[in-house]
């Protein structure tokens, strides 16, 4: 038997949206994916953008549905009370406050559960995508800022009010730069993409990778120090939860083997007590969906799907 659910990944110039059939009872039959979709999010009031994500998801429903519940990630903090936003920071500041949950929920007519986006992500790859099948699971996103999450033993670690797994924000230099959430010498103020291209003095993660293949020495050197650096995040990981995988996406993700290369080496040399055979560092599997697709399983986890 299955049931569907919705799945909706708010972004912070496009959102996704996703169904999912999901096997229902254990084990019952594997998730399959039915349809996506991409939307602008557009401006505006943070009511009006909720009214065009559950007028997207509505119309969704109908096509392939009907869904038993929908799951909403959102790029930041809220309140798992009372589903109220407490911090987006790629969304305006009106977002703060903004009853998300209660209002998609209404505008759907079936129970809403909220995450935060990159723990979506998680959820994604440790059961459909790059980690599926593995029991504990490190995931990473890299994009404008870096995301994470983690799964051990099978469960989505999230902690009270579902902040665990910030592992962008890792202090691994004590005098490094500023991050954006006030600390300073985060994994994120060195891995994120905006650094990146800061210290290779190109307009993309991609493109300095590439200028670096190409033999640019100031790209080299920023590649040299964003993986030494993200190595060092993932090899104090590796050590402490011995995942069976490391799934790393986003932006910087996809200069593929001239990221992934260097960085199961850096991970290795700064993981000793570890066998590299233990784990395997992996790119994410399902792409810009992996959000949506995580939204709606998370959707079924909470209500018992």
């Amino acid at each position: 038997m299955t049931t569907s659910y919705l799945g909706i990944d708010v972004g912070g110039t496009n959102s996704k949206l996703a169904i999912l059939a999901a096997g229902v009872g254990r084990p019952g039959p594997p998730s399959r994916l039915l349809a996506t979709a991409t939307i602008p999010t557009g401006g505006g009031d943070p009511g009006e953008v909720v009214d065009r994500l559950a007028a997207a998801g509505a119309r969704m429903a109908a096509a392939h549905g009907p869904v038993a519940a929908a799951g909403a990630g959102l790029p930041g903090l809220f309140d798992e009370t009372s589903g109220q936003v407490v911090f987006l920071p790629n969304l305006p500041a009106a977002w703060t406050g903004h009853r998300v949950r209660d209002q998609l929920a209404g505008r759907l007519g079936v129970p809403v559960a909220l995450l935060n986006d990159a723990r979506a992500f998680t959820l994604a790859e440790s059961r459909m995508g790059a980690a599926a099948g593995c029991s504990t699971v490190v995931c990473l996103t890299l994009g404008t800022g870096v995301g994470g999450g983690v799964v051990v033993d099978g469960r989505l670690r999230m902690g009270p009010h579902g902040r665990a797994g910030e592992l962008g924000h890792q202090v691994i230099q004590l005098d490094g730069p500023p991050c954006g959430c006030g600390n300073r010498g985060c994994v994120e103020a060195f891995a994120a993409g905006a650094a990146l291209c800061r210290l290779g003095g190109q307009p993309s993660p991609e493109a300095v990778f590439a200028a670096a293949a190409a033999g640019d020495e100031r790209a080299a050197a920023a590649v040299r120090v964003t993986v030494g650096r993200l190595a060092v995040g993932i090899a104090n990981l590796v050590t402490v939860l011995w995942p069976e995988r490391v799934v790393v996406g986003g932006g910087v993700a996809a200069a593929g083997e001239r990221l992934f290369g260097p960085l199961r080496a850096a991970v290795a040399a700064a993981a000793p007590l570890v066998d590299p055979a233990a784990y395997q560092i992996v790119p994410a599997a399902l792409g810009p969906v992996a959000g949506a697709i995580g939204a709606a399983l998370w959707a079924k986890e909470r209500t018992g799907g």
